[in-house]
């Protein structure tokens, strides 16, 4: 049964730039000011904070520490998360845990990043050589291996992803806080001619590492109730999966964990694909989003390409789809950028999306990717449904 104790108070989101010159701690206190003053409430009573790990301040296993020092914030709850692109939702589940458990009242959820100026990250492992392996460059050649092997099994009609690019990209359009070179409309014929980066996978297929922070609010409807904040959205489901077939040397790398967490979140919601309003899902690549689509079952898997040619993905279409340009067309600020989704759909669920708003929008389903290891499918897969 879904539970509507805990809140979203408030959230807030800098400006999205390229190698602005700022840290990752200079980046989170914008954040934090701007969601004091969107919100009224004084920063001493912020007595928990989670803190999602950022590539651009290496692995200092300190890093939640010293961003407590940064701000002036004394908790007696400190997270840090590390898991990437699911740190942002799973940030708000630990905090609504550790709200229920008492061990804070005030919460705030906090992703800076700033990879485009300082880049010091270290995937490492276990084993190097097939985790990082030499010559592979990064995350496009292990998403392009995802996707050569999705074209195996099941096939794709390229235009499909050229159509997700494309809606999102005229969603950005009316993003204040997009990456202002991503302000202008693309067309199919622009993506299809876009360079190939790992085969099969093109520049307009990516993401693009820039600069940013995002955060939020979190704490009881009776505590918001006390501050005399009105305008709260409610966290009913949440679920993740790290490792997905861990036990197997030969996975299915089509096979997400979103396919094993998606059943148990519909039930705790209490809603079937066909009642979500509007889809949020974490976007660093095109193929992500549209094996998204399967797992969650707004189509059968495989049958992802059919499904997004047919159903309008616009801000006023059946299911509208990261309506804030997701990160493929606002930019990925770093680790941060799970709460981008996140920010995208609490504001539309507080009516703020302006020219892009979903009318009449209930609900909201959110999720996080955190990494993908060389030649399987992505680490960490994390999901949240928002409703107000």
């Amino acid at each position: 049964m879904k539970k509507r104790d805990i809140v979203i108070a408030g959230y807030a989101e800098t400006q999205i730039d390229f190698k602005t010159g700022r840290s990752a701690y200079d980046l989170a206190g914008e954040a934090l000011s701007q969601l004091l003053e969107r919100t009224g409430i004084d920063k001493d009573m912020i007595d928990g904070l989670s803190v999602t790990t950022a590539l651009s301040e290496g692995s200092n296993p300190f890093y939640a520490v010293y961003m407590c020092e940064a701000l002036g914030l004394t908790p007696t709850w400190l997270n840090l998360g590390g898991m990437g692109g699911c740190s942002a939702t799973g940030g708000v589940a630990r905090a609504m845990s550790a709200i229920r458990d008492g061990m804070c009242e005030v919460a705030v959820v906090l992703s800076s990043d700033a990879p485009s100026t300082d880049w010091r990250a270290n995937y490492g492992a276990y084993r190097g050589e097939f985790q990082d392996p030499p010559g592979v460059q990064g995350p496009p050649a292990t998403f392009g291996l995802l996707m050569s092997r999705y074209i195996h099994q099941y096939g794709l009609n390229p235009e499909a992803l050229g159509k997700i690019a494309i809606t999102q990209r005229n969603h950005a359009l009316h993003n204040q806080n997009a990456y202002k070179k991503f302000k202008k409309p693309l067309s199919m014929e622009e993506y299809m001619a876009s360079r190939v980066v790992a085969d099969p996978l093109r520049l307009l297929d990516s993401v693009m590492f820039c600069d940013g922070a995002n955060a939020f609010l979190v704490m009881s409807e009776k505590k918001a109730q006390q501050l005399g904040i009105n305008k709260v959205v409610y966290p009913v489901a949440y679920g993740e999966v790290t490792n997905i077939n861990g036990n197997s040397s030969t996975p299915d790398i089509t096979e997400t964990g979103f396919h094993r967490i998606a059943p148990a979140l519909f039930d705790k919601a209490g809603c079937k694909p066909r009642d979500i309003d509007m889809f949020q899902p974490y976007d660093d690549f095109t193929i992500a989003v549209m094996m998204q689509f399967e797992a969650f079952g707004f189509c059968e898997r495989g049958q992802g390409s059919a499904f997004t040619l047919r159903t309008d993905l616009s801000h006023t279409g059946e299911l509208p789809l990261n309506t804030g340009g997701g990160q493929i067309s606002a930019g990925q600020p770093g680790l941060a950028s799970g709460g981008l989704n996140l920010a995208e759909a609490v504001r539309q669920l507080f009516r703020e999306g302006g020219e892009r708003q979903v009318p009449e929008a209930r609900n909201a389903l959110v999720t996080g990717i955190g990494v993908i290891p060389y030649a399987k499918n992505w680490g960490t897969s994390s999901a949240m449904i928002l409703e107000v």
